[in-house]
C-alpha cells in the first residue's frame, strides 16, 4: 500500500494541481481553455472529458510500451487516443447533448490536445499503469481546474450567469448594471489565462525564497 502512494506517486498525482500545472506552467492546452470557456458547464464537461481520456490512454500506453515497437509508437499512442475521444463524444451525445453541440469540435480535437500527447510520450511510456493512470488523473485536473476557474469569471461577469442560472440581481440591471460583453470574448479568456499564469509564477518564486 505504501508503495501505491509513494512520494513518487504522490508527486505525480498532485504536481500538476500546482507546481507543474500543464496550463499556468507548461502553458500547454491553451485553446480549448480558449475556446470553451464562455460557460461553465462546457468548461466542467471538457475538463472532466479530458482527465478520463488522459488517465485511460495513459494505462493502455503504459500496458502496451513494451511491445510497441519504437517507430510506430506515435502511431499507435494516436490510435489509441482516437478510440477513446470517440467513445468520450458518443457518450456526451447520448447524455449530455446540450453540451455536446457547445463544445462542438472541441472534443474530437482533444486527439491533438498537447498535454495528452505530452503526458503518454513523457511519462506513459517510461512508467507503470499504476503511476500513469495517477499522472493522467493528476494532469487532467489541473487543466480541468484552470479551465472552470477562467468560465467562472467570464460567464459571471459576461452574462451575469452561472449554470445558466441568473445570479447578478435584476436590481442591478435597473441601476444600470450592464454585462462586460468583451468577457465572452477568447481576449478575456487569455488574459485571464495570463492571470492566473502571473499567479502561479508569484507562488512559485515566493515558495523558492523560504
Amino acid at each position: 500500500m505504501s508503495q501505491l502512494f509513494s512520494k513518487e506517486n504522490k508527486e505525480a498525482f498532485f504536481g500538476p494541481l500546482g507546481a507543474n500545472n500543464p496550463v499556468a506552467v507548461q502553458v500547454l492546452g491553451i485553446c480549448s481553455a480558449l475556446a470553451v470557456t464562455a460557460q461553465v458547464e462546457p468548461a466542467i464537461v471538457m475538463g472532466l472529458s479530458v482527465t478520463v481520456i488522459v488517465a485511460m490512454a495513459n494505462v493502455i500506453i503504459s500496458l502496451l510500451r513494451k511491445t510497441v515497437p519504437n517507430r510506430i509508437r506515435i502511431i499507435v499512442q494516436l490510435v489509441v487516443v482516437a478510440a477513446l475521444v470517440t467513445i468520450v463524444s458518443q457518450i456526451l451525445k447520448a447524455f449530455a447533448y446540450d453540451v455536446s453541440v457547445q463544445l462542438s469540435v472541441y472534443i474530437g480535437l482533444i486527439i491533438t490536445n498537447c498535454i495528452l500527447m505530452g503526458r503518454l510520450e513523457a511519462f506513459a511510456m517510461q512508467n507503470g499503469p499504476w503511476e500513469s493512470f495517477l499522472d493522467g488523473i493528476g494532469n487532467g485536473l489541473g487543466y480541468a481546474w484552470v479551465l472552470v476557474a477562467v468560465a467562472f469569471f467570464r460567464e459571471l461577469f459576461g452574462s451575469g450567469t452561472l449554470f445558466g442560472i441568473q445570479i447578478v440581481p435584476q436590481a442591478l440591471y435597473d441601476l444600470g448594471y450592464i454585462n462586460c460583453g468583451i468577457m465572452l470574448t477568447p481576449v478575456a479568456a487569455l488574459v485571464l489565462v495570463g492571470c492566473i499564469i502571473w499567479v502561479m509564477k508569484i507562488r512559485e518564486e515566493k515558495a523558492a525564497k523560504k
